[in-house]
């Protein structure tokens, strides 16, 4: 009997698409599968139907087989979807505020700038590093670890794009604490204090917390910021409509009415009532609005200048660069495949680059520095880097806190937001409609 033409139009299709799909993820071993295809579709030769007679299981396991395999199907489908496509992540904190609030529920795309294949495969299906209902429980093995892998996408990041990346801190966790930055605890306390007092566990590149920020410097660019305004390349950057920073407000004497304040959406306020003043992290046209209320005598945008109390808590944390949250830089992007000159006094810049991301010994002996035991005066990097800000500029810990992101902690680009809810309100009120299913910008 002849085979209808439009079974070989949907083996050639489906052929096609398979063999797209194991190349692009890279495994050509599944293409030993296309003669499987092909007996789907045109010959059916394989005597699935004739073992199903042989052996005659009882109806109940069969039933059973039958939806454990469904079940498992659906869930390789959903595992794929979010580890090759796209994947839902939550906003915990207001760093990103007004572009991204707490309690907003978003999509992720993995395919903007391609899928990273997991570092770490084994884990507890929806789980990210920690087991459902517990803290501290580990929900995967690193008995496997694949390196660094990025399968092609649609495109590059490029500047203001909003990422999801895991933390570049986020290798050393305090399992007492958590939500506290293990380098930070360090340089405050000491690491003799905290190893002697709390339990310190590392965890791989793609189990660190998951980070949204703005990318303004990529490979390559120098970053500054002047008075906190962003410069790249010595160009000042365009600032996007949601961007926040902190400003001092004078009245007369008299307090912004509450009618005001939900108008211009203001909260976090500090009043001074001695000042007659307030301190809001308010948008561009927040604070053109707020100053053509009749009891505002003033608005200015407030900036750190107190450089020598800064950098103990800034990237590099050196007294060789004295920056503040509002006044950093010059600093160059590291670029994969460029070179740059080392000293004693630039290594605080890039000495976590070669020894963290890029696993080399790095030593400073007696002025001279040691890469793998061998005299360097210069390094070449092998990945790209990235900076980035968040848009609640005085309220966000970023690239000026904790340093350059490495391109193999790059998870994808934010979207959009499917869900908004605002988690200090009750009933309907909790859902902030106009923010859902908006496209991140």
């Amino acid at each position: 009997m002849p085979v209808p033409p439009r079974k070989y139009i949907g083996f050639g299709i489906a052929a096609i698409l398979y063999s797209l799909f194991a190349v692009w993820i890279e495994v050509y071993w599944l293409l030993g599968a296309l003669p499987l295809i092909f007996d789907h579709f045109i010959t059916r030769r394989l005597p699935i139907k004739k073992l199903n007679e042989i052996i005659r299981l009882p109806v109940i396991l069969r039933e059973s087989i039958e939806w454990i395999g469904a079940i498992l199907s659906a869930l390789l489908f959903v595992i794929l979807v979010r580890t090759l496509f796209i994947e839902a992540y939550t906003i915990p904190t207001p760093s990103m505020k007004q572009s991204l609030m707490v309690g907003d529920y978003l999509f992720v795309s993995k395919l903007s700038y391609g899928p990273k294949v997991p570092n770490t495969p084994l884990g507890f299906p929806f789980t990210h590093n920690t087991m459902p209902f517990s803290s501290d429980k580990k929900s995967y093995s690193e008995k496997i670890q694949w390196p660094y892998n990025r399968l092609a996408g649609f495109g590059t990041i490029k500047h203001n794009d909003v990422v999801v990346f895991n933390f570049p801190e986020g290798d050393t966790v305090v399992r007492q604490l958590p939500d506290q930055n293990y380098y930070s605890l360090i340089r405050n306390y000491g690491r003799r204090t905290i190893h002697s007092q709390y339990d310190v566990i590392s965890r791989p590149v793609d189990k660190r917390e998951n980070f949204v920020k703005r990318c303004v410097g990529l490979p390559g660019d120098t970053v500054e910021i002047a008075h906190t305004n962003v410069l790249i390349n010595r160009e000042q950057m365009p600032e996007v409509p949601t961007l926040q920073h902190r400003y001092y407000v004078r009245t007369n004497g008299e307090k912004i009415d509450s009618a005001a304040m939900s108008d211009l959406e203001l909260d976090g306020q500090l009043y001074d009532s001695r000042l007659e003043s307030y301190v809001f992290s308010l948008t561009s046209a927040q604070a053109n609005k707020l100053e053509t209320l009749p009891n505002i005598r003033s608005i200015t945008r407030l900036e750190n200048t107190n450089r020598q109390l800064s950098y103990f808590s800034n990237f590099p944390y050196s007294p060789e660069f004295q920056w503040t949250e509002d006044n950093y830089g010059p600093l160059l992007v590291p670029k994969k495949g460029a070179t740059v000159r080392l000293s004693p006094a630039n290594l605080p810049l890039y000495g976590r680059i070669i020894d963290t991301y890029e696993k080399n010994h790095l030593e400073l002996r007696d002025s001279i520095i040691y890469i793998n035991h061998e005299p360097r005066i210069s390094y070449t990097f092998g990945m790209d880097y990235f900076f980035m800000l968040g848009d609640n500029r005085h309220n966000s810990a970023d690239s000026r806190i904790w340093g350059f992101v490495p391109e193999d902690h790059i998870v994808g680009r934010a979207v959009f937001v499917w869900l908004s809810v605002d988690r200090t309100k009750t009933g309907w009120e909790r859902f902030r409609w106009k923010k859902m299913f908006k496209k991140i910008k």
